[in-house]
């Protein structure tokens, strides 16, 4: 019998490494972990103006799993429909106000749907919305105008909220410019995070709140 005499016993008698050998993690650049540190670093700072906080912080919203956006066809507001295990509700991205609630719906949520979308309630009743979330999708990272949303997880499975202008400029020395981190989540998880289709509503939504900032058209 053939003994295996390799100075690593990792290795079988023919000098290589067991098939279920766990592949070595790669390191990072240098460049990676300077962005790492910088993204670990920096404090929750209030959004720029024109960025308006809408609940003055996060609204509570208890097993929240997805939010989509719809226009009110008589204000122009943005709104804001947030499904959760609780019921859907309906919000003005402007004042903060409730303004359709249902505890109830007939339709439990977009799973299970081939665009991802669910029945409106309030203004927009009779329509459908898509809706980004625990179960897919996604909203505008963009705004149109130039203010960028970025999801960041240095310290994973914690998210930071990052607000760009203008593309931001923490991959530009001297990397301190041009960008905000908004929102850093520590105690829930990410649903989504983006702009509404106008490009005036930034909604962050964990599994847990809702938080909105607002602006005037530019």
């Amino acid at each position: 019998m053939r003994r295996n005499t390799s100075p690593n016993p990792s290795e079988d008698a023919r000098g290589t490494a067991p098939q279920d050998s766990p592949a070595a993690v790669p390191a990072l650049s240098p460049y990676q972990e300077e962005l790492r540190r910088r993204l670990l670093a920096a404090p929750v700072v209030p959004a720029p103006a024109p960025w308006q906080n809408v609940f003055g912080g996060p609204a509570a919203v208890g097993g929240l799993t997805g939010v989509g956006f719809g226009v009110d066809p008589a204000t122009g507001h943005d709104l804001v429909m947030v499904v959760s295990t609780q019921g859907h509700g309906v919000f003005d991205a402007v004042t903060g106000e409730r303004i359709a609630r249902d505890r109830d719906p007939e339709d439990d949520g977009p799973d299970g749907t081939s665009d991802l979308s669910c029945p409106w309630i309030g203004p927009l009743a009779g329509g459908r919305v898509r809706v980004a979330g625990l179960f897919g999708g996604g909203l505008h990272r963009t705004s149109g105008d130039g203010w960028t949303v970025d999801v960041e997880a240095p310290d994973w499975p914690h998210h930071r909220i990052l607000l760009s202008d203008n593309g931001g400029g923490r991959h530009r020395p001297p990397h301190t410019d041009g960008w905000w981190h908004v929102f850093h989540s520590t105690w829930s998880t990410l649903r989504a995070a983006g702009f509404s289709p106008s490009g005036r509503t930034l909604a962050v939504a964990t599994s847990s709140d809702l938080t909105l900032w607002t602006r005037r058209p530019a």
